[in-house]
């Protein structure tokens, strides 16, 4: 049995959310300067050049790189041989986001559904923590803002639509997002399971790195082909036209119900704020 200090799982949490919402990531960076040669329209491309120029400011100012630093999701995937340590694993969680939200001077954007009262230090986070095998600690911040959060949808399809009635629903709340999302966006897609754990699973899919496709051929296709068709729609960088709508696009997928079809897309922004580490 291996111990790990909660103290250590806070200062981790904290790090990782100042990292994820003031460093370009090196593979964002990378497959953005791809999309410029991919972009076809000269606005797309001058958009996609301002969003490498805005990287490049807030790495070298330590300062955030959009405005809306997110409500703070962790992923926790803990091996079934950990014993933690000095409290709460929750507490410590949220310790670590109230911390990098004051220290990050990350703005604070949690508030109460009704009365928009705002918690004050970002907290609550969102955690979705998983067993696994072994004595690590994998932590992953994801800081994940409003105007992409609130064009993603789940719907419940009935199997007779199978794959082209997935496809036509990841097309249309794309098309009907046009501009707001902040494209190039990332798809995350979900697949199966039930209402809430299609949703998870969308969110899980943006986590796969760029280009990384599903083991399964069949949903790597789909994949390939509903990023095609997506970037087809010619939103294009910023909302100003092009051909680069979409970064990438990542399906996971899990046996559902006989009677149900779950579907559920999140559309992630063109920051792609995510960052990790393993304890």
């Amino acid at each position: 049995m291996r111990e790990v200090r909660t103290a250590d799982v806070a200062a981790a949490v904290e790090r990782l959310f100042i990292d994820a919402n003031v460093n370009l990531s090196e593979s964002l960076r990378i497959r953005l300067t791809r999309a410029i040669d991919e972009e076809t329209s000269q606005a797309g491309k001058e958009v996609l050049r301002e969003l490498l120029r805005n990287g490049e400011i807030a790495r070298s100012e330590q300062i955030p790189l959009c405005q809306d630093t997110g409500l703070a999701v962790v992923f926790l995937e803990v091996g079934q041989d950990v014993h933690f340590t000095g409290g709460s694993l929750a507490d410590a969680v949220a310790e670590g986001v109230r911390k990098a939200y004051d220290k990050g001077y990350l703005r604070k954007s949690c508030c109460d559904p009704f009365t928009r009262k705002n918690t004050g230090d970002n907290t609550p986070p969102l955690i979705h923590a998983s067993l696994a095998a072994g004595s690590h600690v994998r932590i992953v911040a994801m800081p994940k803002g409003g105007g992409s959060e609130n064009c993603s949808e789940v719907r419940m399809l009935t199997p007779g639509q199978g794959i082209g009635g997935v496809r036509a629903f990841v097309l249309e709340v794309v098309k009907k997002s046009g501009p707001n999302p902040c494209p190039p966006i990332i798809a995350g897609i979900g697949v199966g399971g039930n209402f809430e754990t299609s949703a998870l699973l969308s969110k899980q899919a943006l986590m796969l790195p760029f280009g990384e496709r599903n083991p399964d051929p069949a949903i790597a296709s789909l994949e390939l082909q509903i990023m095609e068709e997506i970037n087809r729609l010619g939103i294009g960088p910023g909302g100003y036209g092009g051909i680069v709508t979409a970064l990438d696009v990542h399906v996971k997928t899990l046996p559902c119900h006989i009677a149900s079809l779950p579907v559920a897309v999140n559309i992630q922004c063109h920051a792609h704020r995510i960052s990790e580490t393993t304890l």
